[in-house]
C-alpha cells in the first residue's frame, strides 16, 4: 500500500471507531540499519531499557517511531519470545520460569503452554520497529489496535465479513505482546488479544482494553470490511441504543400518576 492509503487507512479506522491511541505499524527487521529516520531507541534517548510493551504505548500514545534492539529491552520473557537470547528451546526456558513464578503447576506444564505460544526463533529478527500506523514509514508486517470490547466488535465485524472465518485468540495471561505482535505476522491471520500483566504493569494499558491484530495485507480488507458490515441495520460504534419501548415504573410511580392523571 502507498503512504497515502496509509494515513486514509488510519484516519478511517480511527475515526470510525473513536479509537482513543493510534493504530500500530509493526516491522520486524533483520537489521538496525533499516530504522526509519528519526527512529528512537529507548536506550539512546531516554538512556533506559524498556518492555516491548513500553514501546507499543509510545507509538500508540506519544506519537514516535520506536526502534527495539535487545540493548533497548530489559524484559526476560518477552526477549526470549522475540529471540533476543540464545537459548536452546525457549519454550522450556519460558516453561521454567513460568513454574518459578506459579503460573504454571510445574515445568512440564508450563513447558507445553509455552509451546503453544507463538514465536520467533533467536536471531530471526535483530530489531523490532513500531511507529503510528498514520506516517506510513514501511508495509507493517502487523497493526495493532487497542480498544474496548465494543470497538473489537467492530473491528471483528468487519474482519470477519471480508474472510469469511471467525476471528481466533490464543489467551494465556502473560507475555501477551508474543499474541499480538509476532502472531499475525507469523500465522497471516487477524488475532483477539486479552493483555496481560505486563501490559497493565509497565505499559499503562487499561482495565477495559483489549487488542486486535492484523496481518499488514488485511488492511485494504479490514477498511472495506467495516464500511459494508452490518450496514443494513445501522452496525457502528458507539452501539446506537434500542428506544422503542415505553418503560415500566414501581407501582408507587404508577398509582401517583394516575392519581395526578398524567399517566
Amino acid at each position: 500500500m502507498a503512504q497515502m492509503d496509509h494515513k486514509e487507512s488510519a484516519d478511517f479506522i480511527r475515526n470510525d471507531l473513536r479509537l482513543k491511541t493510534l493504530p500500530v505499524a509493526v516491522k520486524f527487521l533483520k537489521e538496525t540499519a533499516a530504522f526509519p529516520e528519526k527512529t528512537r531507541q529507548p536506550s539512546v534517548v531516554l538512556g533506559k531499557r524498556v518492555t516491548i510493551c513500553q514501546g507499543v504505548t509510545m507509538a500508540r500514545t506519544h506519537g514516535w517511531t520506536v526502534g527495539l534492539t535487545q540493548e533497548d529491552l530489559i524484559c526476560v520473557p518477552g526477549m526470549i519470545a522475540f529471540g533476543f537470547s540464545d537459548t536452546p528451546d525457549s519454550a522450556e526456558t519460558l516453561g521454567k520460569l513460568f513454574c518459578e513464578v506459579e503460573f504454571s503447576q510445574s515445568e512440564e506444564k508450563g513447558r507445553n503452554e509455552a509451546g503453544t505460544m507463538i514465536r520467533l526463533e533467536n536471531r530471526e529478527c535483530e530489531a523490532i520497529v513500531l511507529a503510528p500506523l498514520e506516517k506510513g514509514l514501511y508495509d507493517p508486517d502487523t497493526v495493532v489496535f487497542h480498544g474496548n470490547p465494543a470497538q473489537m466488535m467492530r473491528l471483528i465485524q468487519g474482519l470477519v465479513y471480508e474472510e469469511n472465518r471467525r476471528i481466533l485468540g490464543n489467551f494465556g495471561g502473560k507475555v501477551e505482546c508474543s499474541e499480538y505482535l509476532i502472531a499475525p505476522y507469523k500465522t497471516q491471520s487477524p488475532r483477539i488479544v486479552i493483555p496481560g500483566m505486563g501490559d497493565r504493569i509497565f505499559s499503562m494499558t487499561q482495565d477495559d482494553e483489549m487488542v486486535c491484530s492484523i496481518p499488514g495485507h488485511l488492511l485494504e480488507k479490514l477498511v472495506q470490511g467495516l464500511k459494508k458490515a452490518g450496514k443494513k441495520i445501522g452496525a457502528r460504534y458507539p452501539v446506537t441504543f434500542y428506544q422503542n419501548f415505553q418503560p415500566e415504573f414501581p407501582k408507587p410511580y404508577k398509582v401517583l400518576g394516575e392519581a395526578l392523571g398524567i399517566v
